[in-house]
This record gives structure tokens, C-alpha cells and sequence, in this order.
């Protein structure tokens, strides 16, 4: 088929974006062609696998095609971004009409077959009025029902024409669930597939040392992540032989208070940055335990990818996290409770010596263990990984693209 992805951000960084990536390489590998229409910020584009420059089309901001920054879909981004909820109404209408001229013009430049967008928010709601005689497949990455809570304003640009959407991609039953209740839909529009990893990347390499003990954090700096609680607590570690890796970048005040925090304790923490997925992988094969102190997520693909790389992981117990893991030994996973959260993705003050005294038992006993036994049992992470590759990912979502045109046919006749 003739694939027309369309994604309103950045397309090589942030877990949707990484999502996109493996899907254009899965859909070419499988004999699609793949076409492309994406929001980024003033810099150059990254070439992408799967997708030819010629086959782009991009929503240029920050004095290109719009004169603002480019708004992020969560509030804090790994690059320069501005948030939905700052954007005036006349920057909105210029949003829409943007982008409604740019997937207009790779219409016309592209024989379409299908259309598969990312986040059900503005321009996958663009995007269907533009494109309403094609069949269409959304993927939900979580933010963007975030964003629904948050942005009550914007629920006419987005609603209606969401719910005409053919198939909606869920990445878990109670995401689907979450989607149901939020945009009034029915749960037959919605296909659950799950998320997956590259597993000829991410993979176990030689033994690790034991000492010291290797932990790592992979993703952006800010407080809807717990990299702050995190750097916090890593400081009652001191005199234990353990270092903390940051790989990840973000903008603003929170990365800066993240950053200034990491640099008083640089002897024991290295941060690296925004790293490439190759790099990523090699730096999880180093590390013994990986950390996803998060208040907020969908269905972290970087718990699947750490624990294919050999690591044990310490995350909260979010319903994402515990549909990737909660049925996984404990010797892999330990996992913190949560207590109910003040704003969508942020504790009441008066939660937070509890939520400390837990983040350090479960990090102190993940150490023990490693130092114990330093290599994880292969084969309890086998049984976890073994499903969840993004060949296996992308044959469910070739049976949700059967489906949408199925659906959009029918719709068509009524």
C-alpha cells in the first residue's frame, strides 16, 4: 500500500517519534511505500530509514512556515517547544491551516492508499477533515490524552473529527478504555497492539562487572519524568558503590534544576545527553539497572529495550508499566506505588517522604541483588521479549490497516 504517516512533531526523537521509526522501517521492509508530513523546528531534518526525502513534506516553525515555536505534546520537550495551552487563537488557526495545506499537498503529490497519524489531537482531527475519503489509522501515544485533560478550550478542534477516525491504535486495554471515555467512542473502533523494541539493537551483550553498580535513567529531564526525585534520592546512595547514568535531554527550568543537581554529584553521576538509539543500547549493555521514576506514561517502549539489553528495572507502578511487567519475576522488576497524584502528573507534597523511603528500598534491593548475582535470568527475559519485536507489533497493526479500509468501504456505502 501507499502509506501516508503524518505526526504534528519532531519525527527522530521522543518515544512517539521512535515509534514512527520503526514503523516506517517495518511498512517499507514489508513492501509499503511510505510518505511523511511532519512538524519541526528551524533545524535540519534527520533523514529517517524507510522514508526518502523526496517523500517529506514539513510544518516548518520558528520563522519558517509559523513564526512560533513548535508546541510539543508533552510539556516539556527533549528541543525547544512551546505548549498548546500558551497558543493563542489566531497561532491555532495558523496551526490548522498549515498543516491542513502541507497533507493537502502530499495528497496531491501521493496516490494514497492509507493514512496512519499520530496522537488523537489537532492534526490527526486536521488531518481528517482534510483527508475524509481515505481511510485512517491513529495511533495513541498517551500525551495526547493528557493533552484532552488539560486544554479543555481546544475539545471542539479536536473531538468531532476524531471520533470519524476508521481505527484507533491503543497501546494497552486500559489506555483503550481511557479513550473510550474520553472521546466517546466505541470500544470496536479500537484495536489494543501493544508497543515493541528492536531486538537486532537491543540486546544482552558480555557480563558486567559488579562494581560498582550500574544504574541508568533514558529520557527527558523534567519532573513529569521523577528525574529531580530520582537525583534527589540518589544522594542517600552516597558511600554505596553505585554510579547513575542520564541519558536524555530537555529545555527550561526543570532539565536546568536537573542538570545543577546531577553536576553537585558528578563523582557518582555521568550525564550524557541526548544519545543516539545505537548509543542508547550500548550504554544499557553497561548498566545493571535501569530506572523510570515516571508520574506519567503510556507504555514505555524503554522498559522493554532495557530489559532486553540485560538490565533489572525499578519504574513506578503506573498502568502502562504494569501491563508491560507485572507478571515478570521480581528478581527482573520491583516496582513503586504510587500514591494518587495532586495534578495528572505530579504527587502532593505531603506524598513525597513516603514515595522517597520506596524509591530507596527498591533501588537498595535491585543492588543487592546485581551485587549477588550479576548476570539476569536470560531466560525469564526471554519470555517477556519474545512477543513484543516490532515485526510482531507491525502484523497487528497490518491487521488494523486491513480493518480501517474494511470500515472506511462500509462507512462509504452507508
Amino acid at each position: 500500500m501507499n502509506i501516508l504517516h503524518i505526526i504534528s512533531q519532531h519525527p527522530e526523537s521522543t518515544g512517539s517519534g521512535f515509534y514512527l521509526q520503526n514503523l516506517l522501517r517495518q511498512a517499507e521492509i514489508t513492501g509499503h511505500r511510505n510518505f511523511l508530513v511532519a512538524g519541526i523546528s528551524s533545524e535540519p531534518f534527520l533523514r529517517l530509514a524507510g522514508v526518502n526525502p523526496e517523500s517529506c513534506r514539513f510544518v516548518k516553525f520558528s520563522g519558517g512556515d509559523l513564526d512560533f515555536v513548535i508546541p510539543g505534546m508533552s510539556d516539556v520537550m527533549p528541543y525547544a517547544s512551546s505548549r498548546f495551552n500558551d497558543l493563542t487563537p489566531v497561532e491555532l488557526d495558523s496551526y490548522e491551516r498549515v498543516f491542513a495545506e502541507k497533507i493537502g499537498q502530499a495528497a496531491r503529490d501521493f496516490s494514497i492508499d492509507l493514512v496512519h497519524s499520530h496522537h488523537l489531537w489537532i492534526v490527526s482531527a486536521v488531518t481528517r477533515r482534510v483527508l475524509a475519503d481515505y481511510p485512517m489509522v491513529t495511533s495513541c501515544h498517551s500525551t495526547d490524552l493528557r493533552q484532552l485533560s488539560q486544554c479543555h478550550h481546544l475539545l471542539d478542534r479536536v473531538l468531532a473529527d476524531c471520533r470519524r477516525i476508521d481505527r484507533i491504535l491503543a497501546l494497552s486495554a486500559s489506555q483503550a478504555e481511557t479513550i473510550c471515555h474520553l472521546y466517546n467512542l466505541p470500544m470496536e473502533k479500537i484495536d489494543i497492539v501493544g508497543t515493541g523494541f528492536d531486538d537486532q539493537l537491543f540486546k544482552m551483550g558480555r557480563n558486567r562487572e559488579t562494581t560498582p553498580v550500574h544504574l541508568l535513567y533514558a529520557g527527558k529531564l523534567s519532573y513529569a519524568k521523577g528525574v529531580d526525585w530520582l537525583l534527589r534520592v540518589f544522594a542517600a546512595f552516597e558511600g554505596r558503590p553505585v554510579h547513575l547514568h542520564l541519558a536524555g535531554s530537555g529545555y527550561g527550568e526543570e532539565a536546568a534544576e536537573c542538570l545543577a543537581t546531577a553536576e553537585k554529584m558528578r563523582q557518582h553521576v555521568t550525564v550524557h545527553g541526548a544519545i543516539s538509539q545505537k548509543e542508547l543500547a550500548e550504554l544499557m549493555r553497561r548498566c545493571h539497572i535501569f530506572v523510570l521514576p515516571s508520574f506519567y506514561e503510556g507504555l514505555p517502549l524503554v522498559l522493554l529495550e532495557a530489559l532486553a539489553s540485560g538490565c533489572r528495572i525499578v519504574t513506578t507502578n503506573l498502568p502502562g508499566c504494569l501491563e508491560l511487567l507485572g507478571n515478570v519475576t521480581p528478581e527482573l522488576v520491583e516496582f513503586i506505588a504510587l500514591p494518587r497524584m495532586q495534578t495528572i502528573d505530579r504527587p502532593d507534597s505531603q506524598d513525597w517522604h513516603f514515595l522517597d523511603s520506596q524509591l530507596v528500598k527498591c533501588i537498595n534491593t535491585m543492588v543487592d541483588r546485581v551485587m549477588h548475582s550479576p548476570s539476569p535470568p536470560f531466560e525469564a527475559i526471554k519470555a517477556v521479549i519474545d512477543q513484543s519485536n516490532w515485526q510482531a507489533l507491525f502484523r497487528k497493526i497490518a491487521g488494523s490497516y486491513d480493518q480501517a479500509r474494511s470500515d472506511h468501504q462500509a462507512r462509504l456505502r452507508k
